[in-house]
């Protein structure tokens, strides 16, 4: 019997051994799980083979494409473990192929998108996740982006991007010799500009460059700040919520009447729907135009295009006051430049490796060298204006002068937004401003209910 107990009691302490055994190795087992980082990531870099998928519209041979291409190349160089699957579509339909894929919840892994609408409508659609915990592990390059610069990109106290850029869009562009040529001064009243088309038109040059291909630069560049001036900010955000102002209102009319007369005047070469802005910037440049009205995504292009001489003779302002208009005159139409979102998909050791890339393309060295390639940061980097044109210098300081007024698709909604860049089309082919009105009107009421 004795025997018997002996034989139960050394089984029950084998299977009690046993256990510690399986409890130590699983004990083992955790230590060696990567370390995780108070921002949720692994604190030891992963040499797990991974992929990315990665979007981008850096296809031009301006100065800030070619070096946003060159630092993807360095990125994949000094990470041989992460795969990356490159799309590099150009700008005029990269937004079209991205709210396709957004459309069938097939968005890429890292991607450019825009602040605002965008940012808001891809979020409210699951298809984006918040980059604080990039953010947070980074302090010294969060801390280093100028007041404001993730509101557009903020939902709910989350942050979904680092803007690349600060992107007046209003800018009037112009040739010193050709106003010096006419003796015109530069355009500060809509009556002065009207002269200046009048004039420049009856000596056989093109008055104002355009390059409405893509519908969209009308809108952003144009209409976004003529806009404004008639109407005053206010009237704007209440348009575009629906709430207190419809886009049928008479001011609003009377600002698509103001450009329609401007295209009326013959102030824009033909066929300016049928080029796009790249091909209105070097028409500029090589001084086929007195004038153009543009963004500053325009300043490195015109770097890479123009001759020394020719960018001397460039200066840029506002677009002239118009008379009884509710908005402030000392403005420019602006946002927050566009950045790289991050899909809600991507999760595991392929966010640490997305978070990686996101930085690699977005942080501080990366914004001063987006500085010195002629593109206007918002980030506190010091300007070098031996390695910028002196027009880039010259829309710096315009920009940090003057106020900041909402870009309309930038506030709006996609369906709104494209019926205003439509129906600035339709404008500029003898439209009626009251019916283009209504239409913009329609679509912006209807995709907010």
């Amino acid at each position: 019997m004795k025997k018997v107990w002996l034989l139960a009691f050394m089984f029950v302490l084998t299977i009690s051994l046993v256990g510690c055994s399986a409890g130590s190795n699983q004990a083992a087992n955790s230590d060696k799980t990567p370390a995780t980082t108070s921002n949720g990531d692994s604190g030891k870099k992963s040499e797990e083979k991974v992929k990315l998928s990665l979007w981008h519209n850096f296809t031009g041979n301006d100065l800030r494409a070619t070096m946003m291409r060159d630092q993807i190349d360095k990125f994949q160089q000094e990470h041989p473990n992460i795969e990356l699957d490159i799309q590099a579509i150009p700008p005029d339909g990269y937004k079209t192929r991205l709210k396709t894929v957004a459309a069938a919840n097939e968005m890429p892994d890292v991607f450019m998108m825009w602040p605002g609408a965008m940012t808001k409508e891809f979020h409210d659609g699951n298809l984006i996740q918040p980059i604080n915990a990039l953010l947070d592990s980074k302090p010294e390059w969060r801390d280093g982006y100028m007041p404001g610069s993730f509101d557009s990109f903020t939902i709910d106290g989350n942050i979904y991007s680092a803007t690349l850029g600060l992107t007046p869009t209003s800018i009037l562009f112009y040739n010193k010799a050709i106003l010096d040529q006419y003796k015109l001064e530069v355009p500060k009243t809509w009556d002065d500009l009207l002269n200046a088309v009048k004039v420049i038109k009856e000596g056989g040059l093109t008055p104002i460059a355009l390059g409405n291909k893509a519908a969209w630069l009308a809108q952003s560049s144009i209409i976004s700040s003529l806009a404004d001036r008639v109407t005053g900010t206010d009237w704007f955000l209440k348009a575009a919520a629906q709430d207190g102002a419809k886009f049928t209102d008479p001011e609003f009319v009377q600002a698509l009447t103001y450009l329609q007369d401007l295209w009326k005047a013959g102030a824009f070469q033909e066929g300016f729907n049928s080029i796009d802005n790249t091909q209105m910037e070097v028409m500029f440049a090589q001084g086929q135009a007195a004038m153009m009205i543009d963004g500053g995504w325009a300043l490195s292009n015109l770097a890479a295009n123009a001759t020394p001489e020719q960018l001397e003779d460039m200066g840029a302002t506002v677009l002239p006051s118009i008379p009884g208009g509710k908005g402030n005159p000392n403005s420019l139409a602006g946002a927050l430049g566009s950045a790289f979102g991050l899909s809600s998909k991507v999760e595991g050791n392929r966010l640490q490796a997305a978070y990686d890339l996101i930085y690699a393309l977005s942080g501080p060295e990366v914004q001063k060298m987006t500085l010195d390639s002629s593109n206007l940061v918002s980030y506190k980097a010091e300007l070098d204006e031996s390695k910028v044109s002196p027009i880039f210098s010259e829309v710096y300081k315009l920009v940090n002068s003057v106020e900041r007024t909402p870009v309309y698709d930038g506030v709006m909604t996609s369906a709104g937004s494209d019926a205003v860049n439509n129906g600035l089309q339709e404008l500029l082919m003898g439209g009626d401003p009251q019916k283009i009105a209504q239409k913009i009107q329609d679509a912006q009421a209807t995709s907010l209910q």
